[in-house]
């Protein structure tokens, strides 16, 4: 199979649109480093794309993005660590002041733990990946028994975000410089079908829509 077309078209009209109006911008972040003062940690999924959402010029956030927007717990054991890894680049190497936890609605990884359906099952990536989603929905199943699938489904991605903002504290490097203001810790979900915000308050433990 040859190299997508879609992909081929979309460079075309990048080339002779926002590279054209930006060329200087361009010339300058290959001459240096990136500088980047937020980090996003958001999910895969192609609907929800934080450049997009945030309206991001190039160079201004650094993303990792992975299955289910998740922040898994501190654990140096030699391991592969994607989301760690780009964790530590960013905060230690880049100096960010911002890491932002951002979920989604109709997520498919969330919704496949709610509905307890593929492909989470126990052999694969994806499975082990969630497996840890897999406690918070059923604490959050508990508190809303009466709710229907669609508002229990919200409710286990707003927890899903809380849950790993408190994984982000076992990093040590980070938790220092949380505690000495260096570096702010956020959740945020984004409602795709209508493009609304919602920001997670810590001190009240509650979503607010911007």
């Amino acid at each position: 199979m040859g190299f997508p077309q879609r992909l081929l078209d979309g460079y075309s009209s990048f080339r002779n649109g926002r590279y054209a109006q930006e060329t200087e911008r361009y010339k300058m972040l290959g001459r240096g480093d990136q500088k980047p003062t937020v980090m996003i940690i958001a999910c895969c999924d192609s609907r929800a794309a934080p450049e997009t959402i945030f309206d991001a010029g190039p160079g201004e956030i650094f993303v990792m993005r992975n299955v289910a927007n998740l922040v898994p717990p501190y654990a140096p054991d030699g391991k592969h660590h994607a989301t760690s890894a780009a964790m530590e680049f960013a905060v230690l190497s880049l100096g960010v002041k911002h890491v932002v936890v951002m979920g989604h609605g109709r997520c498919g990884g969330i919704r496949a733990v709610v509905n307890g359906s593929d492909p989470l099952t126990s052999g694969d990536f994806i499975g082990k990946w969630m497996s840890d989603v897999k406690d918070v929905a059923a604490a959050v199943r508990d508190e809303h028994a009466h709710d229907h699938a669609h508002d229990l489904q919200t409710a286990v991605e707003h927890a899903s975000v809380e849950h790993s903002l408190a994984n982000l504290r076992t990093f040590p490097w980070l938790r220092m410089r949380e505690n000495k203001g260096e570096v702010g810790v956020h959740g945020a979900w984004f409602d795709i079908s209508l493009g609304e915000l919602h920001v997670y308050d810590e001190a009240t433990r509650s979503w607010g829509l911007i």
